[in-house]
This record gives C-alpha cells, sequence and structure tokens, in this order.
C-alpha cells in the first residue's frame, strides 16, 4: 500500500520509517529542498532528526500532489499553525478513498478547532483519524517500545491506522474519542513549559508533581465541556503524554519553560531553535478556549501571562499556592 507523509519534522520523519519498515511504499513531504536531498541521498533527515539512519526505501519529495496523489494512506505531520493552508492544497490531489491521519498536536488559534477538524474541514469526505500519545520521534526510530493511540468516530477508519502502523515496537490502540485524545496531546504542551520553568526557577520534584496533576486535572475539566470522555485523559493520550512531555529531556516545550525560568525572553528561546515548540500556540489557544468555555485554568492562565504579559515566573508560580483553598475533587 502507498503511504504519504506531510510533514518531514521529527516525527513526521520518525513516522514515514515506521510506516516503510512495515513493508509499505512511503513518500515524506518536506518543505525544506535540504531536507529532501538529505532523505533522498543519506537516508538520515540531517536537518531535523540527525543521526537516526531511516529505511533506505523512504523516498523525499518537494512536490505535495506528487506526495499524496493516489495515497490509500496520508498523514498529516506539519506545525499546527500550517496544517490549515497544507490541507486546503493537498485536497485537490487527495484519493476520495483516502484515510487522513493528523498527527499534528495543537489548536487552531484563529478558530480554536482541532487539528482533525482543520483537516476535515479542507478535505470533506474522507475518514479523518487523530494520532496521539507520549512518543518522542527519536525512540521510536530507535524501536524503543511505544504506544500511542489512533482515535475516529468510524472504528474501521482507527483500525486501518491501527494495522499500518503496529509493529514490534510500536503498539497502538483504537480509541472513540477524538476530542479527549487531541486535546490531551494538545495541552500536555503546555504543562510541560510550565513544569520546564519551575525546573529553570530552581523547585523541585514536588512542585513538578503538583503542577503535572493540577494540570491533567485543568485538562479534564476542559475536555468535559468540550465533550470529551474523562477516562480518555486516564489514558496514553492523557497522563501518559502529560508525564512523558513534563519530565523527558527530549521535550521540546520543557525545554523551553527551562530557558524561560532561567531568565531568557520567549523570542530569544524562539530564536534559538530549528523546531517549533507547539505549547507556545497552544497556549494561546488554550487561553481562549478557557474563556470562551467559562473553565478555570489557572495554569494555563499562568504560562500565558509569563509568555505573553512579562510576568515574573516565580511570582506567577507561586500565586498558584496561595489560591483560594478549595476541596480536590470538582
Amino acid at each position: 500500500m502507498r503511504a504519504a507523509v506531510v510533514g518531514a519534522g521529527a516525527w513526521g520523519t520518525a513516522l514515514a520509517d515506521l510506516l516503510a519498515r512495515n513493508g509499505l511504499d512511503v513518500t515524506l513531504w518536506a518543505y525544506e529542498p535540504d531536507v529532501v536531498a538529505s532523505i533522498n541521498a543519506r537516508h538520515e533527515n540531517t536537518r531535523f532528526l540527525a543521526q537516526a539512519p531511516l529505511d533506505e526505501s523512504l523516498r523525499a519529495t518537494g512536490d505535495l500532489a506528487e506526495a499524496v496523489r493516489n495515497a490509500p494512506l496520508v498523514v498529516f505531520v506539519t506545525p499546527s499553525h500550517v496544517l490549515r493552508g497544507i490541507a486546503r492544497s493537498a485536497a485537490a490531489h487527495a484519493d476520495e478513498n483516502a484515510t487522513l491521519v493528523v498527527a499534528s498536536k495543537g489548536i487552531e488559534r484563529e478558530s480554536l478547532a482541532l487539528m482533525t477538524d482543520v483537516v476535515s474541514s479542507e478535505i470533506s469526505g474522507r475518514a479523518v483519524v487523530g494520532l496521539s500519545g507520549p512518543s518522542f520521534a527519536r525512540e521510536v526510530v530507535q524501536r524503543q517500545p511505544t504506544a500511542v493511540v489512533a482515535a475516529s468516530r468510524q472504528v474501521d477508519a482507527s483500525v486501518r491506522v491501527q494495522q499500518a502502523l503496529s509493529s514490534d515496537a510500536f503498539r497502538v490502540y483504537t480509541h472513540h474519542d477524538v476530542i479527549g485524545v487531541e486535546l490531551g496531546g494538545s495541552l500536555k504542551n503546555v504543562m510541560a513549559i510550565a513544569t520546564g520553568m519551575a525546573e529553570g526557577l530552581g523547585l523541585g520534584y514536588n512542585p513538578r508533581a503538583a503542577l503535572i496533576t493540577r494540570g491533567l486535572a485543568e485538562i479534564t475539566r476542559l475536555g468535559v465541556a468540550l465533550g470529551a470522555d474523562p477516562l480518555t485523559f486516564a489514558g496514553l493520550a492523557g497522563i501518559g503524554d502529560l508525564v512523558l512531555t513534563c519530565t523527558g529531556a527530549l521535550s521540546r516545550n520543557r525545554q523551553l519553560g527551562l530557558e524561560i525560568g532561567q531568565g531568557r525572553r520567549l523570542d530569544e528561546s524562539l530564536a534559538s531553535r530549528e523546531t517549533v515548540a507547539e505549547g507556545v500556540y497552544t497556549t494561546q489557544s488554550a487561553h481562549a478556549l478557557a474563556s470562551r468555555e467559562e473553565i478555570e485554568m489557572p495554569i494555563v492562565a499562568a504560562v500565558y501571562r509569563i509568555l505573553f504579559e512579562g510576568a515574573d515566573p516565580r511570582r506567577a508560580i507561586g500565586e498558584l499556592m496561595t489560591r483560594e483553598l478549595r476541596a480536590e475533587p470538582e
């Protein structure tokens, strides 16, 4: 079976390599010409996933139409803020029976739409599956045991994705709760920035545990308001992804928070990195969603104030401890 992977960052490259190792005929679309060249000539993405050998059958292209044409499986793995435009460009060339997988994590800032909704609105009439869970790209390429979730309202579509991606080292579970799976995968990046800030401030394990646990409460609160199943957040796409991203050394969002906690400005941190820290965009979207739904999300609000209103990180994190006392169950 042919498969197209749209987006050749670290995660897109890892998924393309996984599909190729599973025997699919995979074309990886990359925006950057040097990425196309390095994958085709050296079987390595030297820009975004250096020193990770890729399957020799994997082919890259800079032509989006060529990549998605006649592909029964199309996986979108672009940064959230460019997904709509790229999906719109791909729409005219996508197979009418293609299954669309959305592995991008985020919430569109303008519409506050989830990534599967963005793709569905631009490429109508196809089954859409959200892919999320605790998974660092480099560990997937290294064949480290990994488990994720494929969520769709169409069971047969999530099963197709499960079968295409599953291997001895990569286990895919199906799920029905698209909203919960996507929100868990998006909002954990905001919480990772918060835990990174706490670490940068020199705080210990106690505050990190509190931020992760109360962060999960905030994610669940918003998710339920939007129609998610609260049990989803106790699974891989909820607490699983949250713990990994808040504690793992490979987490870009945790690293950005660490730098902010140590006194670096947001613009400086963003300018110094090649890859996107999705949590910055998601902080804006989550803050707007919480306001729209009238949901209290104090950690999101604190991160927003630090990133976009110049609040002092130590003071903003400290204020979380002096909020009105309450019972834990909500």
